[in-house]
């Protein structure tokens, strides 16, 4: 393994001035005293993880969730982060990454599994022998709210299944799909094709593999590094012809925008070209009603959603185009969360020393949705662990913005989460 590089953010340890905004605003620091605050984790600890230097002392950084409300308060742009991620990265390197950690970096590698057999998958990992099993042997706490397999294929099964009913255009758009929406969420694909098309652009599916995130987030960097490669190498051309690359989970297209390149130094022509070439889902669909070109021929849907952006929709420094795009919508009543994180930080929730800090942190989005009344049918939000967290917390379904968007189009059931042919 290569040693872990400080050089993309030790430029910024100096603006730190110790003023303790990023420790009053950190979730996880106030919920619990084992994560002592991104002030100390981050840049008074950066002096012990510098190449060469000792190991920090403290491990208390592993209860980082990785959320980046620290980078959004720090009001010098000190990368707090991102230090947390490498320093993670550094003890993985130096004393082994545990085999639950290396099972849940591969969410691709499970999904495409499960996928063979998905009612046996879902049975052997749902049930509650085993999730006792897997708490007691593994750490992956028993009430965690893991995925289940789509019984009906995958995404990938879908698209091929239905490529010769799929619009032909001279507007083209590639769609990251991520690995939740190929295994696990088809619908929600089927969802994004459908707005896609229903607004003329023909979507093209290349071959891709995970964005490597779960893999950054349990300090596997090299591992991760070869799968932004592969990516790179897969999808960078049609970046370079001028076709928008999108995303329906925010958390995959900000790896590709920016946590990949920048955790792991990579900044040669072509990741450079993935990375300008990427959208989030909705923020590329602001970009065409800005425009003026996105069909606005919603049919009303009188429902009222609580809406969460997530932490890595944030990370993008967007705005919130989801929340713009959802209020065309007549009759719909999105109202904003102000909670700043829901938890769960893609795996981190999963473990069992994290889960009770997760729910938790979560405990003011809860609170927040069950607020809204109790007629609420959905929530939304646009990263897919955070909706399984929203809907473990509160006992209400989510769905992503984008299943609302294909609904008010008249092209998708939001009940039974299926596309509807157009009349």
């Amino acid at each position: 393994m290569h040693g872990i590089s400080w050089q993309s953010v030790d430029h910024t340890l100096d603006a730190c001035i110790k003023c303790n905004i990023c420790t009053t605003y950190c979730p996880v620091a106030a919920v619990t005293d084992l994560f002592p605050g991104p002030k100390y984790a981050g840049p008074q600890a950066q002096r012990f993880r510098e190449n060469g230097q000792p190991i920090s002392p403290d491990h208390a950084v592993d209860y980082c969730s990785g959320c980046r409300v620290c980078n959004e308060v720090c009001p010098t742009g000190v990368r707090i982060a991102e230090m947390n991620a490498r320093a993670r990265a550094q003890i993985a390197e130096t004393e082994g990454i545990p085999l639950r950690n290396r099972l849940l970096g591969r969410n691709e590698l499970l999904g495409m599994a499960g996928s063979f057999a998905p009612r046996l998958a879902n049975f052997g990992l749902h049930n509650p022998v085993s999730r006792v099993l897997a708490e007691k042997v593994m750490g992956i706490a028993r009430e965690a709210p893991l995925p289940r397999w789509s019984v009906d294929g995958t995404f990938g099964d879908w698209m091929h299944a239905t490529r010769r009913a799929r619009l032909k255009s001279d507007k083209k758009v590639v769609y990251f799909h991520g690995c939740a929406t190929m295994y696990y969420e088809p619908f929600v694909g089927q969802a994004a094709v459908a707005v896609l098309e229903h607004n003329g652009y023909e979507v093209i599916v290349p071959p891709q593999n995970c964005c490597g995130l779960p893999m950054l987030s349990n300090g596997e960097f090299s591992a991760a590094e070869a799968y932004h490669r592969r990516n790179t190498a897969r999808l960078s051309g049609y970046a370079r012809a001028g076709i928008p690359i999108v995303g329906t989970s925010t958390s995959c297209t900000l790896t590709l925008k920016e946590e990949a390149p920048e955790l792991l130094d990579l900044h040669d022509d072509a990741v450079e070209t993935l990375r300008m070439g990427v959208w989030d889902l909705f923020e590329w669909l602001r970009e065409l009603y800005d425009q003026g070109e996105l069909r606005t021929d919603f049919r009303p849907i009188e429902l009222t959603v609580p809406y969460h952006a997530p932490c890595q929709q944030r990370a993008h420094r967007v705005g919130k185009p989801a929340l713009e795009l959802l209020s065309l919508i007549p009759g719909i009543d999105v109202r904003e969360s102000h909670a700043a994180c829901c938890g769960i930080a893609g795996t981190y929730g999963y473990k069992t020393e994290k889960y009770r800090i997760a729910m938790d942190v979560g405990a003011e989005l809860f609170d927040f949705v069950h607020a809204q009344g109790p007629h609420i049918a959905f929530s939304a939000c646009d990263s897919e662990t955070c909706r399984w967290q929203m809907e473990h917390g509160t006992g209400i379904p989510s769905r992503h913005p984008v299943e609302f968007l294909a609904a008010a189009y008249g092209l998708y059931d939001l009940e039974r989460r299926t596309p509807i042919s157009p009349a």
